[in-house]
């Protein structure tokens, strides 16, 4: 069986992990402040602040903000759900803007028109691994005085611009889950320039402590967010291999393109000219997906479909759901999404073409 994702632990984790065990020191403690230097440096922001998970990152990005009751925030209708559950954490209403059928990624021309005296923030999604269009977004966001929180869950690396994304936003969150082009198990970091905001993130993701680590000073509410050593030590060692990583799914990326471009009902993913995708997923658009998945079923390749239903169609979000979704929802009727990760060989790739 050929799976749809796999992530790659190698023996430098291993060996990582035995060391944090053996230290004693296995909370958020040295690992962790190292992963956050170390991932700061390499996405090219100041400050890198590691959560639980992606989707608290973005709960924290916003509660930074001040997003609150009575404020709404646009993002993209098509997107994993934590997206919009993080502004829902907040009490904050989520405004559902439709996504550009060949990016994956927000309309940028339908966001200025959803736009109210209540919009606080913009949130778009570098869905799959390519980065959304951000120089509109910022002029958009600077024009109307918002702030722009990124969900880069997909996205570790990805450039715009020849700017690693992460570095563009008031704020931008990954995820480390296992799927994710690089994984600390569980485990998420928001990226910032701005020193307030950052050390607001510290102290929400510690209980609201304040200028102390583990003292009993709680200035405000906060959070018990923290990321492990454990899964730190993880992450330090995955983040050395990521441009490796990210170099085979782009090769593998490039195969398929070669082998599926022109066929007939099949359209291959769109890459943007001033963007460098990072393939977390390889997503084609197909007309006949159930007959192509009855293929790969026979043939014991994985794949996957990212997502089957646009975030307006789940019971708690329907209400904030309106007429101008359509590509969203044309996209959950036809995206498919094949194996694209580092551990594929040669011969996963043939027999992977094989089922078209």
């Amino acid at each position: 069986m050929i799976p749809i994702a796999k992530p790659l632990i190698g023996e430098e984790e291993k060996k990582a992990v035995v060391e944090v065990l053996e230290s004693g020191m296995i909370a958020c403690g040295p690992r962790t402040e190292a992963f956050e230097k170390e991932f700061a440096a390499f996405v090219g922001t100041k400050h890198a602040v590691a959560t639980t998970s992606g989707t608290t990152a973005l709960h924290l990005a916003l509660v930074s903000l001040g997003i609150k009751r009575g404020d709404e925030v646009i993002l993209p209708s098509f997107s994993f759900i934590a997206t919009a559950n993080s502004i829902l954490f907040c009490d904050a209403t989520p405004v559902f803007c439709d996504v550009n059928l060949k990016t994956f990624n927000i309309d940028v021309e339908r966001i200025e028109i959803l736009i109210t005296e209540k919009t606080k923030a913009i949130m778009p999604v570098h869905l799959y691994g390519q980065s959304a269009d951000m120089n509109p977004i910022l002029e958009i966001a600077e024009k109307h005085g918002l702030h722009v929180v990124g969900d880069a869950a997909q996205a570790h690396s990805a450039k715009y611009n020849g700017k690693m994304i992460g570095s563009f936003d008031d704020v931008e969150c990954f995820s480390f889950y296992p799927t994710k082009n690089m994984t600390t198990g569980e485990g998420g970091m928001i990226t910032t320039n701005n020193d307030e905001i950052a050390e607001r993130l510290y102290s929400l993701r510690n209980h609201g402590r304040e200028n102390t680590k583990w003292g009993y000073e709680h200035g405000r509410l906060g959070y018990n967010y923290r990321m492990t050593d454990v899964a730190a030590a993880i992450g330090i060692e995955q983040l050395k291999k990521l441009p490796h990583f990210n170099k085979k799914r782009r090769e593998h990326a490039a195969y398929f393109n070669e082998k599926l471009d022109g066929r007939e009902g099949i359209e291959i993913p769109y890459v943007l000219e001033n963007a460098e995708h990072v393939y977390h997923q390889y997503t084609i658009k197909c007309k006949d997906r159930d007959g192509i998945i009855q293929r790969l079923k026979n043939n014991e390749v994985g794949f996957g479909i990212y997502y089957p239903k646009p975030l307006h169609f789940f019971g708690h979000l329907k209400q904030y759901g309106h007429n101008d979704l359509k590509n969203s929802e044309l996209l959950a009727g036809e995206v498919l999404s094949l194996p694209i990760h580092p551990a594929l060989s040669n011969q996963d790739l043939e027999k992977i073409i094989e089922c078209f």
